[in-house]
């Protein structure tokens, strides 16, 4: 019997210590996977989308704070593979693990839904889980370099502007998309997805002839979302959105396309304006029109439960009722009812 004490009370922090490595290894992937599209904004390397962020969002709403070791270990392993660690490292990895933390705890408190079934949770993964948490990553991460002196203090803002918009964007293009794919997956008509396979081929084309032309033809991209969020609500904008900011990153920083002849100030300016307007139309769009088809699923229900009641009332029978209601009391006389 203690043998089997011993093992229930070790499995708890067994699970854990499993699922936070799991979170180390996709926290680390997506580092590497950021740190491909990086820029430098007065001499600070940063990224205009910063995935990590995301998926540690993403793991603390699914897995619990349980979990924030994995993010602490991702962090420091991304930085270990950068440069060499130091004193400096603890600040930018306590910093790193606080923020996603911060963004779990207000979330909470907003009364967030994973399901993002509702226009408040876009609203409150955005404001509350990117813009407001990320505050802490950001100014920590440039605060340390302006006091180490590896950063002047007149450059402080559009460096700081430039990581907290990266780690913002990190936040709301992928926690989404995680928590997305980590619901129960609906199930798509045939006629339905041979809409998704057209969508995504003119996704496949389109994009690539908006972000690669010099003509700068960004706008182009907004149709797409527009009706990947009418159709297939939060996965299918999250797709694309992701999809064309990954893309128009990637031509950022090789300064071609709509980014050719721009100077690094102006290359990150209009990349982050194009990944924030991409990432709120996506996002918000979708969870308006989920939050509306939720609503006339339910209105459909109550107005399909009223008509059989008033089709027993119009029979002469009582309406249908869970025993012990109202309606299953109401029998006749004699506890016999009419058949």
């Amino acid at each position: 019997m203690a043998d089997v004490l011993d093992t229930r009370r070790f499995r708890p922090s067994t699970e854990a210590a499993l699922m936070s490595l799991a979170v180390t290894v996709c926290y680390y992937a997506a580092g590497r996977l950021g740190l491909m599209g990086r820029l430098v904004v007065e001499g600070v390397v940063v990224t205009p989308i910063w995935p990590p962020t995301g998926v540690a969002v993403a793991a603390l709403l699914l897995l619990g704070a349980r979990v924030w070791p994995g993010i602490a270990l991702g962090s420091f392993l991304v930085i270990a593979s950068l440069t060499a660690p130091g004193p400096t490292t603890v600040v930018t990895v306590v910093s790193n693990t606080v923020a996603p933390l911060c963004a779990l705890l207000l979330l909470r408190r907003a009364g967030f839904r994973r399901d993002m079934a509702r226009l408040r949770d876009g609203l409150s993964l955005v404001f509350l889980g990117g813009f407001g948490a990320m505050l802490i990553s950001a100014t920590a991460g440039v605060g340390l370099q302006v006091a180490k002196g590896s950063l002047d203090k007149s450059e402080f803002w559009p460096a700081w502007l430039a990581w907290w918009v990266g780690d913002t964007m990190g936040v709301v293009l992928v926690a989404p998309l995680l928590l997305v794919l980590a619901g129960p997956a609906g199930r798509f008509r045939l006629r339905r997805w041979k809409e998704a396979a057209f969508l995504g081929l003119t996704t496949l084309v389109l994009m690539p002839m908006a972000v690669l032309n010099p003509m700068s033809m960004l706008f182009l991209v907004f149709p797409l979302l527009i009706w990947a969020a009418l159709r297939f609500q939060l996965a299918g904008s999250m797709l694309c959105a992701l999809f064309a900011s990954v893309l128009t990153t990637f031509e950022a920083t090789s300064g071609r396309g709509a980014f050719l002849h721009l100077t690094d100030v102006e290359i990150m300016a209009k990349l982050q304006a194009f990944n924030g307007s991409a990432a709120l139309t996506a996002l918000l769009l979708a969870s308006v029109i989920t939050e509306q088809r939720a609503t006339r699923r339910s209105v459909r229900r109550a107005c399909q439960e009223l008509a059989e009641v008033l089709e027993h009332l119009a029979a002469g029978e009582p309406s249908p009722g869970p025993p012990g209601t109202a309606e299953s009391r109401a029998a006749p006389p004699g506890g016999h009812r009419d058949s």
